[in-house]
């Protein structure tokens, strides 16, 4: 028989050392029930520190892709020295990305840019489409929204065909408009515009509080036109009212 603790919370999220023993439940189940039992069990009681961090998802995910991909590095510096190399597939293509020898204007620079975040914007109505269809929304979009006040590491939670959606957007734009590496570079660091130009971190925290606003990834022109944009201080006006 295995011995499982009922927590406060329905995602199992819970501080074991505040939580006094005296008020966990104890449940008994078989072996049967779950054959990952003794492994979750060891994660929850043994590391439940490091497995209840936000940042620990975002670490699985980037040591793994990491500790996978150094050996293959490895292999193709060694390229012909390796033992290995005669699995190789395409052995005769290294490629180097070409880098265009003549930097862009510094207009090229910004008109690139600008365009590259209003195509994405275009995203608003995928993302709209999401939140219309229940079964697109579980299927797909659900577990973005389990960060009901999300931060910068809860980006990382999306589905597989979400996280694949959004990295072909966000790369095919660049190859449609031509950009400049240096275009494409700038975007990269891309951080923030002033003035409200853009909905920003504000307007996408309130997306998270209300599921039926903002859904524009970068500007609010769309939220604005078809009557999704929510600001801070008409949720303040609501809060007042209320």
């Amino acid at each position: 028989m295995l011995l499982l603790y009922e927590y406060a919370y329905i995602n199992s999220v819970v501080d074991l050392d505040r939580w006094s023993w005296g008020n966990r439940r104890l449940l008994t189940s078989t072996a049967s029930d779950s054959l990952l039992q003794p492994l979750w069990d060891y994660l929850l009681f043994q590391h439940f520190t490091l497995v209840s961090s936000p940042f620990f998802p975002v670490l699985l995910a980037f040591s793994s892709y990491v500790i996978f991909s150094v050996p293959f590095t490895i292999l193709d510096v060694l390229g012909e020295i390796s033992p290995l190399f005669k699995y190789k597939i395409q052995k005769e293509l290294m490629p180097t990305p070409p880098l265009p020898a003549v930097a862009p204007t510094v207009w090229e620079l910004i008109s690139g840019g600008l365009g590259v975040l209003l195509i994405f914007d275009a995203q608003y109505f995928w993302h709209l489409v999401h939140h219309k269809n229940p079964h697109l929304y579980r299927m797909v979009h659900a577990i973005h929204h389990d960060y009901i006040s999300p931060f910068s590491w809860s980006t990382q939670p999306l589905s597989a065909v979400e996280l694949m959606t959004v990295g072909f957007w966000s790369n095919i734009e660049p190859i449609l408009l031509k950009c400049h590496p240096l275009t494409i570079w700038t975007l990269t660091v891309f951080h923030l515009v002033p003035f409200g130009l853009l909905g920003g971190a504000m307007a996408h925290d309130i997306h998270h509080q209300k599921p039926s606003s903002n859904f524009a990834p970068f500007f609010s022109h769309w939220d604005r036109f078809f009557g999704t944009a929510v600001t801070v201080k008409w949720t303040k006006k609501i809060d007042k009212e209320k």
